[in-house]
């Protein structure tokens, strides 16, 4: 008989022995590893992208020395606002006053939010399509506009803006690529550890994910793909993955909960005892 101190250790650790792959980048990998092994899973990392910044131009050193002209500042991440925070630090000993800021999502704001900043951010999402959305964003008539994104990215902010009348400055900041893996550590990871759960989070990652793993999708389709949005679980959905999740959140405790949650919902829709009925 379960004693009450396994009880409560049991019900601390809701992943316990799943099978995680994070092909996210470092140092998010390492970061997002750290919650889902405290929640009692196996934990692989397998960045699928990597990123680096790009080297300063003339015309990346001008616009950021005319930062004050800019009424709207957006970064699409973390690493965009981060990458951005730090070349702004090389020019100005202190940000220029009235720009409004904005970040894609909770993750993004926050960053700004560290330097002192006050971001705007959507109150529900995390996409491109609920930062437009914010009111500030609306009328932009004439409005000097710098996205700080990657060296490719979707043109859907840049494109809605213009049309909204703003001028639009993108400042690719960093270039994203897949890292190479060995067959063996390919093997290794698809079909020796048999993850359960992929963290895959943005369509560019799924799409490395597909091309890498492209000799073990029959053993993969079956994963739980966690992706970031709507759009990306279409796309996995086309690739031949069967569970896709798009939690309720990326920050790392949402991703966690969000997976244990699909987890046990699945176990007990397949008529097995959920964990709390096997304590």
């Amino acid at each position: 008989m379960a004693t009450p101190q396994a009880d409560r250790n049991s019900q601390a650790l809701p992943l316990q022995g799943r099978r995680v792959l994070i092909c996210r980048p470092e140092p998010e990998a390492s970061r997002l590893a750290q919650a889902f092994q405290a929640a009692g899973a196996e934990v692989r990392r397998m960045p699928l992208m990597a990123r680096e910044p790009l080297p300063t131009t003339p015309e990346r050193r001008s616009t950021l020395q005319d930062l004050d002209h800019f009424a709207h500042i957006i970064a699409v991440s973390p690493y965009a606002a981060s990458v951005l925070l730090d070349e702004i630090d090389h020019w100005w000993p202190q940000v220029p006053m009235g720009i409004q800021w904005y970040g894609v999502g909770a993750g993004t704001a926050a960053v700004f939010a560290h330097h002192g900043l006050s971001p705007n951010k959507p109150d529900n999402g995390w996409t491109s399509e609920a930062l437009l959305a914010l009111p500030g964003l609306q009328n932009l008539n004439h409005e000097k506009v710098l996205l700080a994104r990657g060296e490719d990215g979707r043109e859907l902010i840049r494109q809605t803006l213009e049309q909204r009348g703003a001028r639009v400055t993108v400042l690719p900041l960093y270039r994203r690529f897949r890292p190479y893996y060995a067959a063996n550590d390919l093997e290794d990871n698809f079909a020796g550890f048999r993850p359960e759960v992929i963290i895959a989070l943005s369509g560019e990652t799924l799409n490395n994910l597909v091309e890498a793993s492209s000799a073990f999708l029959a053993t993969l389709n079956n994963a739980l793909l966690v992706v970031p949005a709507e759009r990306v679980s279409e796309q996995a959905r086309k690739a031949g993955f069967r569970n896709v999740l798009v939690p309720d959140g990326l920050a790392d405790q949402d991703l966690v909960t969000s997976v244990a949650s699909w987890l046990m919902q699945e176990a007990g829709d397949n008529g097995k005892p959920s964990k709390d009925a096997r304590d």
